[in-house]
């Protein structure tokens, strides 16, 4: 089996066959979540309420995978009176930022639990990428000498009293004193954790 199951324990058990996340890869695709407290129970009032409990539940089944809602790419929004789309943009917005997930909104009959909101998620598991491009920006790497690349150069800045280098993506960069740098593919890495 290739997919796995994601659940949180601060977030009501599923109430049907279904998981609350499945990850495949790099994709995680989240059940629609309902306004339910952990213990099950419909959170009451209005659709600011019902909102923030939605996006707390989706929080929380993220942060098991150690995601954050800025991994969402879509979501699919499930109102049961479209009347109420100005005051969900209200709290929406307070949990998601620029660029914001590409989002479908629609009006149905009804909701399981007699809500008045369910969301469901794309989202994509970038955490490997977001490692990778820290350490070709300079972060510390345990690959030689550590080369912090600024934000527009195009080589590395080695350091004081030691030359540029212009290694191409995917190679680690080895400073020498007064010379320049000894660029090295991956496979010289000892750890593992980066360059490639």
């Amino acid at each position: 089996m290739f997919t796995k199951s994601f659940s949180s324990p601060n977030v009501y058990k599923a109430i049907g066959p279904y998981s609350p996340a499945v990850k495949l890869g790099d994709f995680v695709y989240v059940s629609g979540q309902l306004p339910l407290d952990s213990e099950g129970k419909l959170v009451e009032g209005k659709i600011q309420e019902q909102a923030y409990q939605v996006l707390k539940n989706m929080e929380a089944v993220l942060a098991e995978m150690n995601l954050e809602m800025r991994h969402i790419v879509k979501t699919t929004v499930f109102l049961t009176d479209l009347a109420d789309f100005n005051e969900l943009n209200e709290i929406y917005a307070t949990y998601f930022s620029d660029p914001y997930p590409a989002r479908s909104t629609i009006q149905v009959a009804a909701l399981p639990k007699g809500a008045k909101i369910e969301i469901e998620a794309i989202v994509i598991d970038t955490l490997v990428y977001e490692q990778q491009a820290a350490h070709q920006h300079g972060d510390s790497c345990g690959c030689g000498d550590d080369c912090g690349c600024g934000d527009g150069e195009e080589g590395c800045s080695c350091g004081e009293g030691k030359e540029a280098c212009d290694c191409k993506e995917g190679e680690a960069c080895e400073c020498k004193e007064g010379e320049e740098c000894d660029c090295k593919t991956p496979e010289t890495c000892t750890d593992g954790t980066c360059c490639g």
